[in-house]
């Protein structure tokens, strides 16, 4: 019906300083719209059923009188960009063809049914805003939006009166955005991806590992690659081409070390499969990713007053005190059979010396079956095997008639013994929650130096575990003597913080980091998958203010 090429370049991202809040004030339920305002909004539709919310805008254009609510051109555009990108992250058929139909509609200047398909659309983005603390995770990691998003509630439907009759409507869209500048960053890299969706990209046909000195099949293709990557100036490029460079030399291996820092692989300036794979990646599909990344910031805290942040896909931990990022340390996190899911909790005490009760499933699928192989396993690793959790009793390996029983009918519990080969190192860092999941420190320090680090059975291993646990406990007032004496004791210590620090595991593969510089990250659980969608040529075009 509408054509999604009409998209191309034309839909501005205003943007916007921080805007002082509008004081909330509400107006009385409205009752049921007249005859007469449901018969103009039927008439006012582009075409019979496209909009959703009939009854809401009738009574809202009756409320004003059938006029236009829509006088700021930025109200347009902040509402247009924040639909675009629902749409470019591919969760939303609805919203695709919201963003194809409303810029038809404001390329056509019939004000009437832009008018009222623009606040129809408003209140779908209202609903959907809504509805993501409870379909959020269910959305942005892997389930569409597949049915009618519900009606917003009340309150906001009064606040948007409220907005447009004081033609504040701008302010009333714009504060719909997640309160992040990452938001805004995200927007102008996806800008910067556009204008060049058209240009000639190259890609990277050459197999095998590619070092430094080998010769290039094709380097102008490299080359160009690189420039449009941003990782090679166009000077430089230039004069690579002139000079007509046909080995892997030390300018081009730069550029890829640069390259591959920016998406999260090892730093070693090797063309392999994977640095190849991201190389060759679309402009179309870094911008869906961007996109549906933009709309995850939605479901993350955004105060940084006392937080620790754990990014799944970037295997990166960070501690905020004060508004102030006082440590970020590299963790190892749950391989992709075994997820560490995405959860909020509150870190309430730091355990020395922690020993490990082993959770069944662990016991059952990595353990028992080793110990068939090596009936001294148990011994070697400093388990030992109780009749239960509660109250349970030691029962001695040698009482167990092992040709009897399997993994999958053995009675009993294993605890391993806290020292230097705990799996849990010498720090447990204790978050309640429902999965189980904790922080906590590892005797496996060399998986840290690996890029990927997803090998745990969904606990988050901290390299700097020591660091953080001095840190906290020195913020809830222990004395340096009491924390030294805590490390070198054998026995197992639980010291609780003076207060709780709110723990949340987040999964974001892509972010402009402080240097505005894109980041990508391997989507090691396959979250970022989503159905195809005909979106790749919905746009977002920056406007010069």
């Amino acid at each position: 019906m509408f054509s999604a090429r009409t998209l191309i370049k034309t839909l501005f991202v205003y943007i916007a300083m921080p805007l002082a809040a509008n004081a909330l004030e509400t107006v009385e339920s409205p009752d049921a719209a007249s005859q007469e305002a449901v018969l103009w909004v039927q008439q006012a539709e582009p075409e019979p059923g496209v909009v959703t919310y009939s009854q809401d805008l009738a009574n809202i254009y009756e409320f004003f009188s059938f006029a236009p609510i829509w006088h700021d051109y930025r109200a347009k555009d902040e509402l247009e960009t924040q639909i675009n990108i629902i749409s470019l992250a591919g969760i939303s058929q609805d919203f695709e063809w919201r963003a194809v139909l409303l810029r038809e509609l404001r390329a056509n200047a019939d004000w009437r049914a832009y008018d009222v398909f623009a606040t129809d659309s408003l209140l779908a983005l209202v609903g959907y805003i809504e509805s993501v603390p409870e379909f959020g995770k269910s959305w942005y990691f892997g389930t569409d939006i597949g049915e009618t998003l519900p009606r917003p509630t009340l309150t906001l439907i009064n606040k948007l009166k409220v907005s447009a009759s004081r033609n504040n409507l701008y302010d009333f869209v714009f504060n719909l955005r997640p309160d992040t500048q990452q938001y805004r960053e995200m927007a102008k890299a996806i800008v910067a991806l556009q204008d060049q969706e058209s240009t000639y990209w190259p890609k990277v046909l050459q197999t095998g590992l590619i070092r430094h000195g080998d010769k290039l099949k094709n380097a102008d293709n490299l080359i160009t690659n690189l420039e449009r990557q941003g990782v090679l100036s166009t000077t430089e490029a230039q004069r690579l081409k002139i000079e007509q460079v046909g080995f892997y030399n030390a300018v081009l291996v730069e550029a890829v070390k640069r390259f591959q820092e920016q998406h999260g692989l090892k730093r070693d300036g090797v063309i392999g499969n994977k640095t190849r794979r991201w190389l060759n990646m679309s402009v179309n599909t870094r911008i869906q990713i961007l996109a549906l990344n933009m709309e995850r910031l939605r479901l993350w805290p955004t105060e940084r007053e006392k937080i620790i942040l754990v990014n799944i896909p970037n295997y990166e931990m960070e501690l905020w005190m004060d508004s102030q990022l006082v440590l970020d340390s590299k963790v190892v996190v749950g391989r992709p059979s075994r997820r560490t899911p995405l959860f909020e909790s509150r870190l309430d005490s730091v355990v020395f010396n922690p020993s490990w009760n082993v959770p069944v499933k662990i016991m059952r699928e990595d353990i028992l079956p080793k110990v068939q192989q090596d009936n001294e396993y148990l011994d070697k690793h400093s388990y030992t095997v109780l009749s239960s959790w509660v109250n349970g009793s030691v029962i001695s390996s040698e009482e167990i008639d092992w040709e009897t029983v399997s993994p999958n009918n053995f009675p009993y519990r294993l605890q391993q013994s806290p020292g230097n080969f705990n799996a849990l190192g010498r720090y447990k860092f204790n978050t309640p929650n429902g999965n189980a999941i904790y922080l906590h420190d590892t005797p496996a320090k060399g998986l840290f130096n690996k890029a990927r680090r997803a090998y745990s059975s969904g606990c988050i291993r901290v390299q700097k575990a020591e660091v953080l646990a001095e840190v906290l406990l020195k913020r809830s007032g222990l004395k340096f003597g009491d924390y030294e004496y805590y490390q070198r004791i054998p026995e197992t210590k639980w010291v609780s913080l003076r207060k709780k620090i709110p723990v949340h595991t987040i999964y974001q593969t892509a972010w402009v980091n402080d240097e505005g510089e894109v980041q990508f990250r391997e989507d090691v659980y396959h979250y970022d998958t989503r159905p195809k969608r005909n979106s790749s040529s919905l746009s977002l075009t920056a406007q010069n203010q």
